[in-house]
């Protein structure tokens, strides 16, 4: 039986953070919490932009998370503040309709994508009235998940809130749907890892049916998250989106190429099961069905005997309607290479070998080498920062999150990590004044934290 969210009794006078939440609540409100929740952000180790293909992935939750401080309230209203003055306050009555402006991807919005999705699950008529002041220490827009995790938060919350019960998973796949109102059409890894972490692990998060397993990281290297300072909204840009309508055209038309129907078939894990190939055989058959240019509207049509209006209603989506032009080879390649490299990460660490972290790290250079030249979701300054960690002695770096900006997740010897922080401070963060000002949220060695939990005061 899948297992709900736990609840931890703590004690807040011990706790500095949750402490001064408490009396930014209490000066607000003017009453104490009722209850707290929190959920983490999340690093993915290896296994870039194939979650929403239908692959297995590698991430850990990180220690930097979203905490949110509640209560009830019976002016049926939901009524939000958040610590960070950068963030205007919203109300909004329990009896109006939720509705969720995916033009203006405000920060309240993504707090309401949660609560939206345990009103429809439970069809709940009236919600009741909640306050919340919520505290976020994760990075925005720097791919370590900071929008999902308030998202998680705020699903958690509202079903503590309104007396409701649901285990890990099924919140992982509520709050996973209920985060593409705001039009971002991700696949889930990251409130799965944000529900399901565990400490001390990693986990290989798998898809239909969504589960996790255990993958101990070796001994005798840390991983160091760093921030190249460019931040990446995916739900204010099209980037995002235009890759996940590029592998839904790449698996329309390799399904057609082999003969198969392609109208039941959306994500490119679902190619290699129909034809019952490897991975490794996938690869081939995309040297073979695609050619390395981009294909037009036109061509896309013509192969899939489909009219221009279909393409843009059934395979497009709303902010991606003026895209001319399609790399289906690159983003298929990069995908069936991807996943092959999460598998073999995986059974790296399970091995256990003297090679071990010489080799993971290998497989993050792939990965970040693929994403930039075939996937086409890095940025000049990750490249740099990347290069930069690889010569500050990271055995392996890669960009994680969306790309386009945010973050780069390194493997280094344990016994570097010191040198290893300073040099790229040096190198990176000192030399601009900007980046200096942001280094210290910017640089920082993790280790695998928790899921999501409700927190109750002793």
């Amino acid at each position: 039986m899948a297992s709900n969210p736990p609840k931890l009794k703590i004690e807040i006078t011990s706790n500095e953070r949750l402490k001064t939440l408490k009396e930014k609540f209490e000066a607000r409100f003017g009453e104490s919490p009722l209850f707290y929740t929190c959920a983490p952000g999340r690093v993915n180790l290896i296994g870039e932009h194939i979650d929403y293909c239908g692959y297995s992935v590698l991430p850990m939750a990180i220690e930097q998370n979203i905490l949110a401080a509640v209560s009830v309230n019976s002016l049926g209203t939901i009524q939000l503040t958040n610590t960070n003055p950068q963030y205007q306050d919203f109300k909004v009555p329990c009896s109006e309709e939720i509705v969720i402006d995916r033009e203006d991807p405000k920060w309240h919005y993504y707090f309401l994508c949660g609560v939206k999705g345990i009103q429809e699950k439970f069809g709940i008529a009236r919600l009741a009235g909640m306050s919340c002041v919520v505290d976020g220490t994760i990075p925005p827009s720097s791919g370590l998940s900071s929008s999902s995790a308030l998202v998680c938060c705020s699903g958690l919350l509202t079903m503590e809130a309104n007396h409701k019960s649901l285990s890990k998973v099924a919140l992982a796949e509520i709050c996973a749907k209920s985060e593409r109102y705001i039009g971002t059409e991700g696949g889930g890894m990251d409130q799965s890892i944000s529900f399901l972490a565990e400490k001390g692990t990693a986990k290989l998060i798998e898809f239909q049916p969504l589960r996790a397993t255990d993958v101990k990281l070796p001994e005798g290297a840390v991983f160091v998250i760093s921030n190249c300072c460019v931040e990446m909204n995916k739900a204010a840009s099209s980037h995002y989106n235009i890759r996940v309508v590029e592998c839904r055209i790449a698996t329309k038309m390799l399904a057609q190429a082999r003969g198969l129907d392609p109208r039941g078939l959306l994500k490119l894990s679902q190619v290699q099961t129909e034809l019952k190939a490897s991975l490794e055989e996938m690869l081939v058959l995309v040297d073979e069905v695609f050619h390395p240019e981009s294909y037009s509207r036109e061509e896309i049509c013509k192969v899939l005997d489909i009219t221009l209006e279909q393409l843009c209603t059934e395979l497009l989506s709303a902010n991606t309607q003026h895209v001319m032009q399609f790399k289906l080879h690159q983003r298929a390649k990069h995908v069936y290479g991807e996943a092959a490299r999460v598998i073999r990460f995986k059974s790296v660490c399970d091995a256990g070998s003297a090679e071990t972290i010489t080799m993971l790290g290998e497989l993050m250079n792939q990965s970040h080498a693929s994403c930039r030249d075939l996937y086409e979701c890095s940025c000049p300054e990750l490249d740099q920062l990347v290069d930069i960690c690889l010569k500050a002695g990271a055995v392996g770096s890669r960009l994680t999150g969306a790309g386009w900006g945010g973050c780069a997740v390194s493997m280094v010897p344990s016994e570097k990590a010191e040198s290893f922080l300073q040099a790229v401070r040096d190198a990176y963060y000192s030399p601009d004044p900007r980046r200096a000002a942001m280094e210290k949220q910017s640089l920082f060695v993790t280790k695998p934290g928790s899921g999501a939990s409700v927190l109750l005061e002793e």
